[in-house]
C-alpha cells in the first residue's frame, strides 16, 4: 500500500525526518544528490532507532557504534551484519509517498 509520508519540502538533506506509517517507524532521508529513501527506524545491532545517524553519500552511519548501513538495501556494512527493512519511495511534485 503506497502512503503519503511527507513533503519535500519538509526534509533537510542528510538529516532523518521520522513518520509513523501503518504502525511502523520510518526514517527518510534526502541525500546530497537529492534521492530519496526510507528506512526502518530501528536498529537491530543496538535495538535502538537510527534516525539520529549521521549521512554520508547514500550510508547512514550509526552513531551508537561505528558502523555503516546502506540506504539503498538496509545492509550492514562489513565486518559488521545484519540488514534494515527499506520501503520503495515515490515522489509527486512535492509529496513523498513510501510503499508499507
Amino acid at each position: 500500500m503506497r502512503v503519503l509520508a511527507t513533503k519535500k519540502s519538509k526534509l533537510i538533506p542528510r538529516i532523518g525526518r521520522p513518520v509513523v506509517l501503518e504502525d511502523q517507524k520510518i526514517a527518510i532521508f534526502q541525500v546530497s544528490d537529492g534521492r530519496i529513501f526510507a528506512i526502518e527506524d530501528y536498529c537491530p545491532l543496538t535495538n535502538a532507532p537510527v534516525l539520529e545517524g549521521i549521512v554520508s553519500g547514500e550510508y547512514l552511519y550509526e552513531p551508537m557504534r561505528e558502523y555503516k548501513i546502506s540506504l539503498v538495501d538496509g545492509v550492514i556494512q562489513e565486518p559488521d551484519e545484519g540488514q534494515l527493512k527499506v520501503y520503495p519511495v515515490e515522489v509527486i511534485d512535492d509529496d513523498i509517498f513510501v510503499e508499507v
